[in-house]
Order: C-alpha cells, then structure tokens, then sequence
C-alpha cells in the first residue's frame, strides 16, 4: 500500500487521475466533502457580528471523474444514507457510471459512524448482495470477495 497524502479534494482527485493508468480497480472509500470554504481567509476571522455567512464551492466529484475516465477501472463508491438507501444508492451508481456502489443506512446509530460494526448492501448493475452485520473487517473482506467476483460486464464469475 502506498498512501498519497493530500490536503484537498482537488489535489486528491488530480493523484487519483494521476495513478489511473496503473489501475484496475478503484475503490472511492475516502470521505470526501462535498463542498469548502469558498475562499481561505489569510489571518483569523476576528470575532465580529453574531452571526457569519460562509460561502461553500462545490468539490470536484472524484468517483464520477474517474468512472467517467477513458478506460476507467472498475469503480466502487460508496452511499451513506439516512433514508431511501437503496433508491438513492441506485441512483447515485446510475449518475456517476460506477460499477458497484456500497450502500449503508448511517441513520442507524449502532453501526456506520463511532461503531466498530457495519451492515451493508453492494449493488452491481445485475444484482446486489446484503452483507449482516459485523464487524468493519469482515465487511471489508466481503467488499473485496465481492469487487472481485464481480466483472465490467457485472455478472458473477
């Protein structure tokens, strides 16, 4: 394992087209922001009025970008829904083009977020496999078991 370390999604995503070359299988697991601070202030916000108005720009879309590459790899990402999670991951997976999405419920407060534990849902183009609670190695070997059962044309081999 390598790790790249970046300080913003734009750095991130221009290694991450970087490295596609090299690449068979990309796996957007990063949790990346969706918007920042429009702007970075050069000194600090000196306490002023009650209330501040901060303007956010949109972060670039990693996972589509590399779905959406020329001979893009087989692209996993990832829909952390607090409801309708498999509309909307399915959704999500048809938007940005990805092979596989991995959909989990983070309204449940006994898995996902400060939990040791998981459950998930992995949808592919033809098919999807619910994955029981446990602990997150083990859904993260299952993932891994999954992607690569999986191929481009999204059939189990």
């Amino acid at each position: 394992v390598q790790c790249l370390p970046v300080q913003s999604a734009t750095e991130m995503l221009e290694k991450c087209l970087a490295l596609l070359p090299e690449c068979d299988i990309f796996i957007a697991c990063a949790a990346v922001a969706d918007y920042r601070p429009a702007t970075i202030e050069q000194q600090k916000i000196k306490k002023g009025p009650e209330q501040v108005i901060l303007q956010l720009a949109r972060n670039p879309d990693i996972v589509a970008a590399v779905a959406a590459s020329e001979n893009s790899p087989f692209t996993v990402g990832f829909a952390a829904e607090t409801n309708d999670v498999l509309s909307y991951a399915r959704d999500k997976m048809r938007r940005k083009g990805l092979d596989m999405i991995v959909a989990n419920d983070v309204s449940d407060l006994s898995i996902g977020f400060n939990s040791d534990h998981n459950e998930a849902t992995v949808l592919w183009r033809d098919g999807e496999q619910v994955l029981a609670r446990s602990g997150k190695s083990a859904i993260a070997r299952q993932i891994v078991e999954l992607i690569g059962a999986i191929n481009k044309v999204g059939k189990c081999v």
